[in-house]
């Protein structure tokens, strides 16, 4: 298992922290006043997207790429560490068109879409011109259980017609999403297998019908990109709109996920880093009962539990990221469930400490400490909670454990034997 990075790639994580550094950490502020202003902040940000495409940092986040695809052709370990560095701006990764949920579309069109819906929805993702969202959770059934996605998708002729409700449809407030990708059950049968019901259908949020009834808090933080609320009412598109086969929407999400969250996690990691230095500086600085607060044994505690969970961490996911890299993404999927449980649990303890050694400033919007511990509480739901993760996991060390049964029998003691 080899880690090391070629020249050419850690150049781009040079250029890529110069950028962060000299480009976007001074629009910080503009960022957050627009936001404040309740706009979305796309003055800030389209500038800063057409510099990034001129330094050659855009679409890093897709390998494979077809050479009439604008982008870097990089490999899952050569991409997390950048996703490391951009997580450290909660919003930067818009600027190099690598955001999520469009990341992950455009990894399903780009695999699964027809020439038609490449030319329509894949080409202007991949320029940056339009954004999209993937519309899958729902509020009326337990969605960490997907098979109970109740949405239905009934072909009528040359139409799907689409009823239902979702909920934490990430992006769909942007003023430049264009395209929903909904998932829903297209065979109502109670005879179909539990993972061969559901397909997933691209739907235009202009087709009527379509209605973003709320953008959803998350923590009582409102994300300016939203985590809305969708209904679907009699929506129709056309047949042409399906994405992949009928009825493998199950096995499109797996496609979708697996680099989805190496992406998720090593953002998580930067933010960690950067509450570690937050932290760290913040113990050097501020005085307590006559000391530095970095003077008190369970600061430093703190901070040295931070450093070694982080470095952990890392590792881990840069092992499932080689290992997707080198045999496919299904044979890291406990991988990937492992670096989601880890990063997810992690970023809650990291930040949680940070924000004690700030005290009550840490609670306040005055550092990004309160509106990273937010995204990090919600990581321990997205893309599938703790549970369902810890399940996974424990079901493969479970198999493995049957194929050998017996084997631990050497290990035991017998009684007689001390006599």
């Amino acid at each position: 298992m080899d880690f090391e990075l070629s020249e050419d790639t850690q150049q781009m994580q040079r250029t890529l922290r110069q950028f962060m550094q000299r480009e976007l950490l001074p629009r910080l502020g503009d960022y957050e006043r627009l936001v404040h202003r309740g706009e979305y902040p796309s003055a800030v940000i389209e500038p800063l997207k057409a510099r990034a495409r001129a330094a050659g940092l855009w679409n890093l986040f897709l390998p494979g790429l077809r050479e009439d695809e604008p982008g870097t052709r990089l490999s899952n370990l050569a991409y997390a560490p950048l996703a490391e560095i951009m997580g450290r701006v909660p919003w930067a990764s818009e600027v190099f068109n690598c955001n999520a949920p469009d990341t992950g579309n455009m990894e399903l069109l780009h695999l699964f879409a027809t020439a038609a819906q490449r030319e329509r929805w894949l080409v202007p993702l991949l320029d940056g011109r339009i954004r999209s969202c993937f519309s899958m959770t729902e509020p009326d059934v337990a969605s960490a259980d997907a098979t109970n996605i109740a949405t239905t998708i009934r072909r009528e002729g040359g139409h799907y017609v689409i009823n239902g409700r979702k909920w934490f449809t990430t992006g769909a407030a942007h003023p430049q999403c264009r395209l929903a990708v909904v998932m829903g059950v297209t065979d109502e049968s109670s005879l179909a297998p539990r993972h061969g019901r559901h397909s997933m259908v691209l739907v235009p949020l202009d087709t009527p019908g379509v209605r973003v009834v709320r953008n959803v808090p998350v923590m009582n933080h409102l994300a300016p990109d939203g985590h809305c609320e969708i209904t679907y009412t009699d929506v129709r598109v056309p047949v042409a709109n399906l994405l992949g086969r009928e009825n493998e929407g199950f096995a499109l999400a797996q496609a979708r996920l697996g680099p989805g969250r190496v992406h998720h996690c090593m953002r998580a990691i930067g933010q960690c880093e950067l509450a570690i230095e937050l932290m760290a500086e913040r113990a050097l600085t501020r005085r307590a009962f006559g000391r530095h607060l970095a003077d008190f044994a369970n600061v430093q505690d703190w901070i040295a539990h931070s450093r070694v969970e982080v470095d952990q961490a890392r590792l881990l996911v840069l092992q499932a990221a080689w290992k997707m890299d080198r045999f496919g993404n299904k044979a890291a999927h406990v991988d990937v469930s492992a670096i989601k449980l880890v990063a997810a649990q992690l970023h809650v303890r990291v930040l949680d400490r940070a924000m004690q050694v700030f005290g009550a400033m840490g609670l306040t919007p005055d550092t990004p400490l309160a509106e990273l511990w937010s995204t990090g509480r919600a990581m321990r739901f997205f893309d599938g909670p703790d549970e369902v993760h810890l399940r996974a996991v424990a079901k493969a060390e479970l198999a493995r454990s049957r194929e050998t049964l017996g084997s631990t029998a050497v290990y035991y003691r017998n009684p007689q034997d001390r006599d």
